[in-house]
């Protein structure tokens, strides 16, 4: 494990995502990886408290991002001593209005067995977050503790504050690595995630 992501989601954690794959040539998770590990019992685990082998569940993979990820990102940065911790922020207002209109929203239900287990799972990561995502202020304020609380932990040889738009070469900086001869990815940009939720619902077969 290399980069231990401390960023919220709607923080260009995807983009973020695959400059990673680029710049490693590995695997970075995200939450797009949850489901299809089979990981959502081991995240709501984490969730409640219980004990998880972060080696096991991330051996396949050199780098973090994103949810589930950045809710753990303390006891994630323990078990990977040597990680870099980059925590991707973006203005706080900017931010809140991508995630209350994406993410933060229950996540989309087709009754399945599946669905059912990936939502409490949610529920319980994004609650502890804040149960008042749908108050803006309190939801801004649980954001800028979070990132305030990454700050203030660690030490600043160790950690990248990282901005949508900065580009590869702070993250090759850091991690000494040459910067890539090709653009920064962009991609799941708010309009493209809920174009996507709208086709996802016309697949859907009719009740």
């Amino acid at each position: 494990m290399r980069v231990v992501g401390a960023g919220l989601g709607r923080t260009g954690t995807l983009s973020l995502k695959f400059a990673l794959e680029k710049l490693f040539g590995g695997r970075c998770y995200h939450m797009m990886e949850v489901g299809a590990q089979g990981h959502v019992d081991a995240w709501y685990r984490a969730a409640v408290g219980k004990s998880v082998n972060w080696h096991e569940l991330l051996a396949d993979f050199e780098a973090i991002v994103d949810w589930p990820g950045a809710a753990f990102w303390g006891p994630l940065s323990e078990a990977f001593p040597d990680a870099l911790v980059l925590l991707s922020h973006r203005p706080l207002d900017r931010w809140y209005d991508s995630a209350s209109s994406t993410i933060l929203p229950d996540v989309e239900n087709d009754g399945s067995d599946e669905a059912l287990a990936f939502r409490r799972m949610w529920h319980a990561i994004r609650n502890d977050f804040t149960p008042d995502w749908a108050d803006r202020e309190a939801t801004i304020e649980a954001a800028r503790r979070h990132n305030e609380g990454v700050i203030d932990a660690v030490p600043a040889d160790r950690l990248l504050v990282y901005e949508p738009g900065d580009g590869w070469e702070p993250i090759c900086d850091r991690l000494g690595l040459p910067v890539p001869d090709e653009p920064y990815p962009h991609v799941n940009t708010r309009e493209q995630f809920l174009q996507r939720r709208e086709e996802r619902k016309a697949e859907r077969p009719a009740d």
